[in-house]
C-alpha cells in the first residue's frame, strides 16, 4: 500500500493520503507503459481520457443520493457548501465541477500585498535558484519547456525566481480562483498529453507538468491597485481524464463568467477557470526575490517526522501542505526584506 502523508495546515497534524484511481495509475505507469508504449501513448492522449472521464463521470447513477453519502463518507465532501441543490447534484461530473459558497466557506484576508492559493489543493514550493534550499524544479517541469515556443519575453522575466505547485485531488472543489490582482498581459493553450498528476508518476515520470497539455496566463501586478509582486505566471496543467479548462472569470461570485483576455484586470480571490473532473496541477511563478513564503508552509516542507513519496524519492523531507483557495500562501517582498 502507498504511504503518502500530507500536513493539514488548519491543525498542523500529517495525514495519509488515500489516493483515488491508485490501481490505475499504478498500472499505466508501470506494465503499459514500459511492456507496451503505443497503448500508454494512447491513453494519454485526448481523445481517450475524455472518454475515460466520460465513463467514470457522466453515467447517472441510479440513486444519486446514495452515490453523495457514499463521496461525503469516503473522499469528505462537503455537500453543505455547495451553492447549488442536493438535487441536481445527480452525477460524478456535478458533483466534482460543483460551486461552492467561497464568500462564507474560504474567507480571505484583507492585505492587498498577500499572495492567495488559486485552488483546494496540496502544495509544494521550490526555487529556481541554485543555492536555495528550495531548489526543487527539475523534479517538477523542464523551465524552458513550461511557456511553450516562442515565449522568450516570459522565460527570461522568471529567471531565478520562485514556484509553487499545487497538486488537486478529484475529492476537491475544482474551480480555480486569481492569485493575485492586475492586469492579464498574455494567456495563451500550450497542447501535450494528459498524464495523471499523481505523486508517484511525478516521481517516475521526467517532468511531467511541462509535458501535459496547460493554459498559461501572465498578470502584470504592478500596477495602480495590483499586488505589486511584479508578474505572476498561473499555469493550468490539465491531467488523466480532463478534457480541458474552461475559462470563466467571474467578478461577483460565479455571476456573469467570461473568458480571459489579454488586458482584463482580475481581482485576487475571483473565480477564474473550471477544471475538468480527474486530478490536475497548478504552477504559479514568480519573479525574483518579489515573493515570501509563509513560515507554516516552509515549515511544513521539511517535517522530517511524516512519510511522503517525495521524501522517499529525493533522500530529503519535502511534504505538501493542504490548503483551502484564497488562503495566504505568501506575501509580497518589500525592500526592507530584500
Amino acid at each position: 500500500m502507498t504511504v503518502h502523508h500530507y500536513v493539514d495546515r488548519k491543525t498542523s497534524r500529517g495525514v495519509p493520503e488515500k489516493f483515488f484511481g491508485d490501481p490505475i495509475v499504478s498500472f499505466l505507469y508501470s506494465r503499459v507503459r514500459e511492456d507496451a508504449g503505443w497503448l500508454f501513448k494512447a491513453l494519454t492522449s485526448s481523445h481517450l481520457t475524455s472518454l475515460l472521464g466520460a465513463l467514470h463521470f457522466d453515467i447517472r447513477p441510479a440513486s444519486p443520493e446514495r452515490m453523495r453519502r457514499r463521496l461525503a463518507r469516503e473522499l469528505g465532501i462537503a455537500f453543505n457548501e455547495c451553492v447549488d441543490s442536493l438535487e441536481t447534484l445527480d452525477t460524478p461530473r456535478k458533483v466534482f465541477e460543483r460551486r461552492i459558497r467561497y464568500w462564507e466557506c474560504r474567507p480571505m484576508e484583507s492585505n492587498p500585498r498577500a499572495i492567495v492559493s488559486p485552488a483546494d489543493a496540496r502544495l509544494l514550493v521550490g526555487s529556481f535558484q541554485q543555492t536555495s534550499r528550495l531548489h526543487l524544479k527539475d523534479k517538477f517541469f523542464w523551465y524552458e519547456e513550461m511557456f511553450g515556443k516562442g515565449k522568450l519575453e516570459w522565460y527570461d522575466a522568471f529567471g531565478g525566481g520562485d514556484f509553487a505547485v499545487l497538486r488537486l485531488t478529484p475529492d476537491k472543489y475544482h474551480y480555480n480562483h486569481v492569485p493575485v490582482t492586475g492586469v492579464v498581459r498574455d494567456i495563451y493553450e500550450i497542447d501535450g498529453v494528459f498524464q495523471s498528476c499523481h505523486p508517484a508518476v511525478i516521481i517516475a515520470q521526467a517532468t511531467p507538468h511541462s509535458k501535459n497539455q496547460r493554459t498559461v496566463t501572465i498578470i502584470d501586478t504592478d500596477v495602480s491597485g495590483g499586488t505589486q509582486v511584479g508578474l505572476v505566471a498561473m499555469i493550468e496543467v490539465v491531467a488523466l481524464m480532463i478534457g480541458n479548462i474552461v475559462q470563466s472569470y467571474s467578478a461577483e461570485r460565479y455571476e456573469a463568467p467570461s473568458p480571459i483576455k489579454a488586458g482584463m484586470w482580475v481581482e485576487r480571490g475571483c473565480p477564474k477557470s473550471l477544471f475538468r473532473p480527474g486530478s490536475s496541477t497548478v504552477v504559479l511563478l514568480f519573479q525574483k526575490e518579489r515573493v515570501q513564503f509563509r513560515d507554516d508552509i516552509l515549515a511544513n516542507l521539511r517535517r522530517s517526522d511524516l512519510k511522503s513519496l517525495y521524501s522517499k524519492a529525493w533522500g530529503e523531507s519535502w511534504v505538501e501542505t493542504d490548503v483551502d483557495v484564497r488562503a495566504t500562501i505568501a506575501e509580497a517582498v518589500t525592500k526592507g526584506d530584500q
